[in-house]
């Protein structure tokens, strides 16, 4: 599945994930809101993190990993990101809201932040541990666009995050 989801990356319009169910390709073109947000946060993030942290933006929006962990050929091994952060789209939030919450632990990513402009609102999921379904985050801690909000080590400021507005424009 993988090297059908990088053989397409260029060629078909849209973004390709695999998740549980399968290959997930979806056709919607990010949002100013959605992009101006990925900016801000990794903006914030690299602030407040060592130089050999890199805030670094794709797939998820928004993936904090050491530098010398991106080096070589192939795929990112997933184990080694520090945290992932998604900022929910418009046309599919359950593929943040659930689809990556239930993910995201079985390839063992520490940290996952939710952000969604919808709300104004989102979350950080920690402490992975068993269950009978599969590892899952253990802990949840939301927030509201305006409070600061810590990622694994690192605290940074929401203020100033756009939103989406009912008729699809920001506010």
């Amino acid at each position: 599945m993988r090297d059908f989801v990088q053989s397409m990356d260029d060629t078909l319009p849209g973004k390709f994930e695999i998740t549980r169910e399968g290959i997930v390709h979806d056709l919607t073109v990010p949002t100013k809101q959605h992009e101006l947000t990925v900016l801000r946060l990794r903006k914030r993030l690299e602030k407040v993190m060592p130089e050999e942290l890199v805030a670094h933006t794709g797939e998820p929006d928004v993936m904090v990993i050491a530098e010398a962990d991106m080096e070589g050929d192939g795929a990112f091994d997933p184990r080694t990101l520090v945290a992932a952060v998604e900022i929910v789209s418009r046309s599919n939030p359950e593929n943040d809201w659930a689809g990556k919450i239930r993910d995201y632990p079985l390839l063992g990513i520490p940290v996952y932040a939710i952000f969604d402009p919808r709300t104004g609102s989102g979350a950080v999921f920690t402490d992975i541990h068993p269950t009978p379904a599969g590892p899952r985050y253990a802990t949840r801690k939301d927030f509201v666009y305006g409070e600061e909000v810590t990622i694994a080590e690192w605290t940074i400021p929401t203020d100033g995050l756009p939103r989406y507005a009912d008729d699809g424009t920001a506010y």
